[in-house]
């Protein structure tokens, strides 16, 4: 008799209700209490294609009706934002929007301008290589004259660059020249950290312990270096200091080299073309004065290699298995897409909020070795020491 009751009753409200949208519209209904207001479930963002200027992010606003006949709330506008570090890195809204019983995916297809990017990347180092990502998102019923907002999105992207710079191995330097015999320098340690960070640069400042194992003073005239991020050339340059090793003595040279941010967004398009993954290169040369010969010598031993990868939506396992949406509980909601009005499929519903950390993929720690047998020539001693505004797609989400 329960079940009976529970069946008719439902039957009941269904009509009651549809007899109060009829009578009073639904305007009246809500401010009745019969007719639910509508919600936002979550947002689901993907990268969908990048060129020189712009990346396409695609995303699906997912919007719930509770109620139980599908109340044509047709005057639905839906406005999202993307946020790095306080950076509105792209903004997307939607008009003329109706949902159906149940949960409706609203496509957004909208552009993040590739010239936000250098702006990003100095937070994200002036914040100790840690992006906080937020999504918000907007709901507007023109029809219940309300407005509702999703719970934010948030996320934490973070890079480690420099680390494996920090190394204790000991390398060789030689000149290959007839005039000297080799290795004419060791390099006993290296260290990186970043320094300052303006709009214009980054600087990575650099430390290098050096020992002279002649017996006269070896100097180093000029450091040259170049860094790549997938083979874009993003900075190089030459030290203006020369430095001077004393005979079968220890030095310890800084240097400051310098990423120019002005070619960070080249960068961002390889980045987003390899799926989020960057091989970052710093390359080292140098002229070395030494018994009375200058010569030009490629630090070959030094060069750092290092590959990090970024998952700034935290998709990206589903979208190499071929599933563009993060699924985080084994709940099902009836899901229409906005564009397929009579169409209903069932998909998992993700979790709104991620905040598990996407950490640079450690390149191998150099290990620390004896420094190298001398020469009879020389004895090589290892000592060391310790809310601009983004941009806004409209024209219903399209580009």
């Amino acid at each position: 008799m329960g079940l009976v009751s529970a069946v008719l009753g439902g039957r009941i409200r269904i009509v009651l209700v549809a007899l109060l949208v009829v009578a009073g519209g639904i305007g009246g209904a809500y401010a009745m209490g019969i007719i639910g207001a509508p919600s936002v479930d979550g947002v689901d963002n993907r990268f969908a294609g990048v060129n020189e200027t712009a990346t396409i992010i695609e995303t699906d606003v997912r919007v719930s009706n509770p109620n139980p006949i599908s109340a044509n709330l047709s005057g639905i506008s839906v406005d999202y934002s993307v946020s790095m570090n306080d950076i509105r890195m792209a903004d997307g809204s939607k008009d003329g929007v109706s949902i159906g019983q149940g949960t409706t995916a609203v496509p957004l297809r909208t552009a993040l301008s590739n010239d936000r990017i250098p702006d990003w990347w100095v937070s994200h180092i002036q914040n100790g290589e840690h992006t906080d990502l937020a999504v918000n998102a907007t709901v507007t019923s023109s029809t219940l004259g309300q407005s509702f907002e999703a719970p934010e999105i948030t996320r934490s992207i973070d890079t480690d660059l420099l680390s494996a710079f920090n190394s204790t191995e000991t390398r060789e330097v030689n000149a290959s020249a007839p005039v000297v015999s080799d290795p004419v320098l060791y390099i006993n340690e290296t260290r990186a950290e970043w320094g300052e960070t303006t709009d214009e640069q980054t600087a990575l400042d650099l430390t290098f312990v050096v020992h002279n194992p002649k017996p006269y003073p070896v100097a180093i005239s000029e450091l040259g270096y170049g860094i790549s991020m997938n083979d874009v050339t993003v900075g190089n340059g030459t030290t203006e200091s020369e430095y001077v090793i004393p005979p079968e003595s220890t030095e310890t040279i800084e240097a400051t080299t310098y990423i120019d941010n002005e070619n960070l967004d080249d960068w961002w398009v390889t980045h987003i073309e390899r799926d989020q993954t960057t091989d970052l290169r710093i390359e080292f040369d140098a002229k070395i004065d030494a018994a009375g010969t200058t010569f030009s010598v490629p630090l070959d031993a030094l060069t750092y290699e290092k590959t990090f990868e970024t998952d700034i939506f935290g998709n990206k396992a589903a979208s190499e298995s071929g599933d563009s949406t993060a699924t985080g509980s084994d709940e099902t909601a009836q899901t229409t897409t906005a564009s397929e009005a009579d169409t209903q499929t069932t998909t998992s519903d993700g979790q709104s909020t991620a905040t598990e950390s996407s950490t640079a993929t450690d390149a191998p720690t150099p290990t620390a070795t004896p420094t190298p047998t001398p020469t009879a020539e020389q004895t090589a001693t290892a000592t060391t020491t310790q809310s601009d505004s983004g941009t806004t797609t409209t024209d219903d989400g399209l580009l």
